[in-house]
């Protein structure tokens, strides 16, 4: 039995862990899917009212994307993975019931992103965040319209261009992380947050929700479009797998 994700429930809420700690929980497109069908059952039960997602082990809450996956995409397959994240983006932004992002670790890349598609995150100080597909010769096009919705266009400019990851205070100060505990303590005021959320009256908490989605969508759908264009210039110019692998010798070392 494939367990690259667990489930299980508090009360009310429904719990998504990430499973792959060896792999600091990176995904894989088939990891993707069975989030998204997770996410999608939760959030069509009516005897859940909220959703905590975590990855298990200490280092990472996800590292993002499986790179040997992506190794040796070409453009057209780049494209077709472009669609791919739409699906899985699209399920989180049009959840119905409050997401709690409990950050056991690092989040980076498209973890980092799915991360801020959650409506509440909390972490401890060890946690770092941030964009680092530069690094591996990937062009970036949704994080950039994640951060600009979050950060404005200078912060997101830094962090795209650098690949740099944030530490929790810097995180925490500019928004991104809504509570610091210790890491110990992390899942259970996680589930404490998403308790409290379970309870509030479901209707506005659908249309709350329902709101920001629409405030954003025009930006979400430009960033899909631009990202499927912007995917196949770059896979097919074999940059990012020469870059992957610089990164394999180097991990290998």
């Amino acid at each position: 039995m494939n367990e690259d994700i667990l489930v299980s429930s508090h009360g009310r809420v429904a719990v998504i862990t990430l499973n792959r700690p060896a792999s600091l929980n990176a995904w894989t497109t088939a990891m993707r899917e069975m989030i998204i069908d997770a996410l999608q059952r939760f959030d069509a039960d009516s005897d859940v009212a909220a959703i905590v997602m975590t990855g298990a082990g200490d280092r990472a809450f996800s590292a993002g994307q499986d790179l040997s996956e992506a190794h040796d995409f070409d453009g057209e397959r780049a494209v077709a993975w472009v669609k791919e994240w739409e699906r899985y983006y699209a399920v989180l932004r049009g959840l119905k019931k409050p997401l709690v992002m409990a950050l056991n670790g690092t989040a980076a890349g498209s973890a980092f992103q799915v991360a801020l598609l959650g409506d509440i995150r909390v972490g401890h100080p060890g946690v770092r965040m941030g964009q680092p597909e530069i690094n591996a010769g990937i062009a970036s096009t949704t994080g950039p319209w994640i951060m600009s919705e979050m950060l404005g266009m200078s912060r997101t400019i830094e962090l795209t261009l650098t690949g740099r990851l944030m530490d929790a205070d810097e995180c925490h100060r500019i928004g991104l992380i809504h509570h610091i505990v210790p890491a110990d303590q992390v899942f259970a005021k996680a589930l404490e947050i998403a308790t409290e959320l379970a309870a509030k009256p479901p209707v506005a908490m659908r249309l709350d929700k329902q709101r920001f989605r629409e405030m954003t969508e025009p930006g979400f759908r430009d960033a899909i479009a631009a990202g499927a264009r912007i995917q196949r210039e770059a896979y097919d110019s074999g940059e990012p797998a020469r870059m992957m692998e610089a990164f394999f010798r180097e991990r290998a070392k």
